[in-house]
């Protein structure tokens, strides 16, 4: 086996688990439902329609009400996960992921939730722009690039920081597609996604979550739980917290702008 076919069959096996579970109801998270939420206690009316419209950093809401709202998302999210799973009691939800193990599905979707909210109120643009049942090519890149960070792998991070500089450097309101699926950020997209494919299933997953949950409607052991979700959503908060996009008020100067064709 080459090493080309080693990196994508365990970057294929991590895709397949993304993508069941970003098919389980309640996973995709409503971009605007869910900054109008977070910011109702925090924020004018006004704020929250151009936070919903630009960006919450475009809005001018201070990070400290930033921080606050990522940190509310972050304890709800893990308060989730670590009791009763909301997601597998809901009747005919597992049904679709096909050969997926479910508690493996599961524990994504959750991690996949708090990456939404953490990407939303850090001013990332919608990443469910299209509502159909598959997600596109670009949508699963950001993610895999997300989850990349939460892991803790170093070239996640570096993805994720040249996303954030096209984004906020074209005024966009649109993830780069051509970057993520064919263009200079693809390549990272797929060695994320070949480590954590090897990484993720074998260790965190073999080691306890598969086993802590045999079947569907299982507590997840709360012990395993804090030591896993809540550091990996901090780790994603704090690496999107430092990136440029994020700052109150950010706007594209002239000499930020580069090369389109990178980007459309």
């Amino acid at each position: 086996m080459t090493d080309t076919q080693e990196i994508e069959k365990p970057g294929s096996n991590f895709s397949q688990v993304l993508d069941a579970a970003a098919k389980l109801p309640g996973v995709r998270i409503s971009r605007a439902a869910y900054l109008r939420t977070a910011l109702k206690r925090h924020c004018t009316e006004e704020q929250i329609e151009r936070a919903i419209a630009d960006t919450p950093a475009a809005a001018g809401i201070p990070l400290k009400v930033i921080t606050e709202v990522a940190n509310t998302s972050i304890a709800y999210e893990t308060s989730k996960v670590t009791g009763l799973s909301a997601l597998a009691g809901i009747p005919g939800g597992f049904a679709m992921i096909g050969t997926v193990p479910a508690d493996l599905a599961q524990y994504m979707g959750h991690l996949l939730r708090v990456a939404q909210k953490l990407a939303y109120i850090y001013s990332w643009p919608d990443l469910f722009v299209d509502a159909g049942e598959e997600i596109d090519e670009a949508t699963e890149s950001m993610l895999i690039l997300f989850i990349g960070v939460m892991f803790g792998v170093q070239i996640a991070q570096g993805g994720v920081a040249k996303v954030a500089n096209m984004i906020a450097a074209n005024v966009a309101k649109k993830l780069p597609q051509k970057a993520l699926t064919k263009g200079i950020i693809y390549p990272i997209v797929k060695k994320v996604a070949g480590h954590l494919g090897k990484s993720m299933t074998k260790q965190l997953f073999a080691n306890g979550v598969a086993k802590a949950i045999p079947y569907i409607g299982a507590v997840f052991s709360g012990g395993l739980t804090l030591g896993t979700f809540f550091p990996m959503s901090k780790r994603l908060q704090k690496h999107l917290a430092s990136l440029e996009l994020t700052k109150p008020g950010h706007r594209a100067e002239e000499d930020e702008i580069i090369d389109a064709e990178l980007v459309n």
